[in-house]
């Protein structure tokens, strides 16, 4: 037994010292990652935020600590990461359990939050500008509330932004050129409102900016208008313009947009002739020109076209012998296809 140990002991001093330090120093660690403690602002906010909602929330955050405490686990919908010595918040996911109030702006004290999602609650009220705080934020989902007033121009300042819905709300005003400084941004939705005044040209220059869905509300202007910047929206795949009150043509210069794939023109007061040049566009999938006051023909490429699958041009001033393409139906987009 003896002699076991001596060989142990004989072969851990030929251990060289520097491994032997970084064992020591990784096992002294372990202790303080395990029980670092959670920023106190973000303790303070949360436990803010917790007595400001409904019991369907509070029921299930138990403890003082979101990051979880002991035995406690974290608050649901609540994720935590480790920075230096302590947590912080960097996820709050607190949707469709029926919120009522104005919108907590103690969320605006998370600074290292990357994704906020309250969607499909009863939010009322403006979004504070202090929205403008979360720099590290990179998914903002506040559609299907009661959100009002204008969107706040702060949100031009969440550099990181690459996720936009503000879908399904009570927001009017204009659609602040701002959100046009967020460089990341791929995703923005905006429909179901009772916005006015025109799209801002400056988003062209989006250059990830794949979806633009604007329809259901009370927006004014032209698509050349939209599209007068050289070289815009070079990634956009899906462009929402339904339902406004949109005039004038469709510019032949459309076609420069390569990478679109829907164009969701409907119930807008746009007219003129269409222009051939749009079926070029390479992936071109559903177009969506019904109820405007389109005239003449549509001309034979769109017909040709090996992506098109829906054509839909009813209650516009068409000559006869048009016909649609496909069978209209209408474009559901899941969750799942853009929160990533």
């Amino acid at each position: 037994m003896r002699t076991e140990f001596c060989e142990s002991a004989h072969k851990m001093a030929q251990i060289p010292f520097t491994l032997l330090t970084f064992i020591l120093i990784c096992t002294l660690s372990i202790p303080n990652l395990v029980h670092c403690k959670t920023l106190k602002r973000d303790v303070k906010a949360l436990n803010e935020i917790k007595a400001s909602l409904g019991w369907r929330v509070v029921y299930a955050w138990v403890g003082d600590d979101p990051c979880g405490d002991g035995d406690l686990p974290p608050w649901s919908g609540v994720t935590c990461s480790t920075m230096g010595d302590y947590r912080v918040v960097t996820e709050l996911e607190v949707y469709a359990v029926s919120i009522v109030g104005p919108f907590p702006t103690a969320v605006t004290s998370l600074l290292d939050l990357t994704r906020l999602d309250l969607h499909n609650n009863k939010l009322t009220g403006p979004i504070p500008s202090q929205i403008g705080r979360l720099k590290h934020l990179k998914i903002l989902n506040l559609r299907w509330n009661k959100l009002q007033d204008a969107i706040p121009p702060e949100i031009g300042e969440l550099r990181s932004l690459t996720h936009l819905y503000l879908s399904f709300n009570s927001f009017k005003g204009e659609i602040p050129r701002e959100l046009a400084n967020l460089p990341d941004l791929r995703y923005l939705y905006l429909h179901e409102n009772r916005l006015t005044g025109r799209i801002p040209p400056e988003f062209g220059t989006l250059n990830n900016l794949r979806h633009l869905d604007v329809g259901n509300n009370h927006l004014v202007g032209t698509i050349r208008e939209l599209i007068h910047i050289e070289g815009c929206f070079p990634a956009l795949r899906n462009l929402y313009l339904n339902n406004n009150y949109f005039t004038g043509g469709i510019p032949a210069k459309l076609a420069n947009l390569s990478s679109l794939e829907i164009l969701y023109l409907s119930y807008n007061k746009m007219s003129s002739v269409i222009p051939s040049g749009v079926a070029h566009i390479p992936k071109l999938t559903y177009l969506y020109l019904d109820h405007n006051q389109f005239s003449g023909t549509i001309p034979v490429p769109f017909y040709k076209h090996p992506f098109l699958k829906e054509m839909y041009i009813e209650g516009n001033a068409f000559g006869p012998g048009v016909k649609p393409i496909g069978f209209h139906k209408m474009l559901e987009v899941s969750d799942s296809d853009f929160l990533v």
